[in-house]
């Protein structure tokens, strides 16, 4: 059986692709890198991660960009012996504007070597390609207006290679997240439908002609969670279709599983996958609804060997890429150079990994000496640079501050230093400990989430949070003077379904 999510935590919009008897899905990354995350399996239910595609800034600057902002939507197809990345780079999303560039990569294997991007038009996001089986490739895209009261516009088609672009969808309910299909001399078009939150869905619609025109299902949404709130799995939408070598379908699509009914999602958007059935020529999802355990496809069962991780794997860095100039990793060792406030968008020093359990612990060896008020280091709780936790060393002791949409709270000071910090994730708590030792206070860990980061303040977007909760190492030097932190031992154990601890890759 294929148990959902198949990647837990923040891995969002998914994109499958089966290469022979590979399948590969690549996920959104948004202000962190590596970007575009890839995963692979070759029998839909155990994955490895491949790391990122998106590593250095050649291929993407995220200097800047909006927390939210970034990598929205990647498409992984392959055409021409060559693999097909189109991404978009969101570097403004507030007040009815949408600054998105969307770009072309192209590579002979899925770990690279990554052509230099092509700059491909930008008039919306969630851009794709469709390979049709006459060789013509096209460009798909949902459209935005940025005129005061339009917005979503509907979906655009164009020929790669330029041409006039043609709607070939308008607006129904924020459509966006085209994916287009040949099968069986229809072309299917598959959107997402409703907004990412809890009224999200895939809707389906076909025609004779690429161009259109369009039909809906008449048996509605393929996919959606909106009508039921005791579901797992909750806002379900933003699906892509693959075939199986034994000829069956899937649905990659994203998921959230909320602490309480219609409630947050500390974990962010999940990637989850579910078995379709082709009825009366259109491809249904069985009770339209997602399934937590779907069966498999009738493929040899093909797990993976035991990670061999090196020290850099599995990390995450925020809005610049991992390089020695500020990060080095060596054995069990991460030496970490201090950067900008929490609040800075072109030099943070924050490196992190990913919740992916709703009960989980982290901790490090921290061997720092603030020099000034402005230096600190420690570990974090971390979903965005208005919404976190901090347990850091400083000139005023061992302090631990929170912010809370940009509001900062000290929750706890103790004098002196200490060697170990660690914290714990409890469902909606969290809880910090130093020196082995419990700090006296119990903080709400759904701050760090993707509803409580959602801001929008009459009518106009502030910030969203399509993102999801990090632990992590940071370090900062506000002034610049020149500081580093150096962690040892760092341990991460996110709690598995069946309540028991499971190592993942530490440093």
């Amino acid at each position: 059986m294929i148990r959902n999510p198949v990647l837990p935590g923040f891995h969002p919009d998914p994109s499958i692709l089966r290469v022979g008897d590979d399948y590969y899905l690549v996920t959104s990354t948004f202000e962190w890198y590596p970007g575009v995350l890839v995963h692979h399996s070759r029998d839909l239910v155990h994955w490895r991660a491949l790391g990122g595609v998106l590593t250095e800034r050649r291929l993407l600057d995220l200097t800047g960009v909006p927390d939210s902002g970034g990598v929205w939507a990647p498409d992984l197809t392959y055409a021409n012996g060559l693999f097909h990345l189109v991404y978009g780079v969101m570097d403004s999303y507030a007040h009815g504007y949408k600054d998105v560039a969307n770009h072309l990569v192209t590579a002979p294997a899925i770990d690279g070597p990554w052509s230099d991007p092509v700059r491909l038009p930008g008039r919306g996001f969630d851009a794709a390609l469709f390979h049709d089986e006459d060789g013509t490739s096209y460009l798909l895209s949902m459209v935005f207006d940025s005129r005061p009261g339009r917005g979503f516009s509907g979906i655009e088609l164009s020929p790669l290679t330029g041409g006039r672009p043609r709607l070939i969808l308008e607006n129904r309910s924020l459509t966006e997240g085209p994916h287009l299909y040949r099968v069986d001399g229809w072309y299917y078009l598959m959107v997402a439908e409703g907004g990412t939150g809890y009224e999200h869905r895939v809707s389906v619609l076909r025609a004779r002609s690429p161009q259109g025109p369009y039909e809906p299902d008449p048996a509605g949404p393929m996919l959606t969670s909106r009508h039921d709130p005791g579901l797992e799995l909750q806002k379900a939408g933003h699906g892509s279709l693959v075939r199986t070598g034994d000829g069956g379908w899937y649905l990659a699509h994203l998921a959230a599983r909320p602490h309480a009914p219609r409630g947050r999602c500390v974990l962010g958007r999940e990637s989850a996958i579910q078995r379709v059935e082709w009825r009366d020529g259109w491809p249904r999802v069985p009770g339209g609804v997602p399934a937590v355990a779907v069966p498999a496809p009738a493929l040899p069962p093909h797990p993976w060997p035991p990670s061999q991780e090196t020290a850099e794997d599995g990390w995450s860095t925020l809005r610049r890429p991992a390089s020695p100039d500020w990060v080095r990793f060596d054995g069990g060792r991460v030496t970490v150079s201090g950067g900008q406030s929490p609040y800075g968008r072109r030099a943070p020093s924050l490196v992190a990994r990913r919740v992916t359990a709703t009960r989980c612990t982290f901790e490090a060896s921290v061997t720092f000496e603030p020099g000034s008020v402005h230096q600190s280091a420690g570990i974090t709780a971390y979903y965005n640079s208005r919404n976190w936790y901090h347990l850091a060393l400083t000139t005023d002791g061992v302090v631990l501050t929170g912010s809370d949409r940009g509001a900062r709270t000290v929750h706890h000071t103790a004098a002196g230093t200490a060697r170990r910090l660690g914290l714990e994730l409890d469902g909606p708590v969290l809880r910090f400990t130093c020196d082995g030792r419990p700090l006296p206070v119990e903080l709400d860990a759904t701050i760090l989430s993707d509803e409580h980061a959602d801001e929008i303040i009459d009518g106009q977007v502030r910030s969203f949070g399509f993102t999801g909760a990090f632990v992590g190492l940071w370090v900062q030097d506000l002034a610049g003077e020149g500081c580093a932190a150096v962690f040892e031992d760092v341990v991460h154990h996110p709690a598995g379904a069946d309540g028991v601890a499971v190592a993942q890759g530490g440093a």
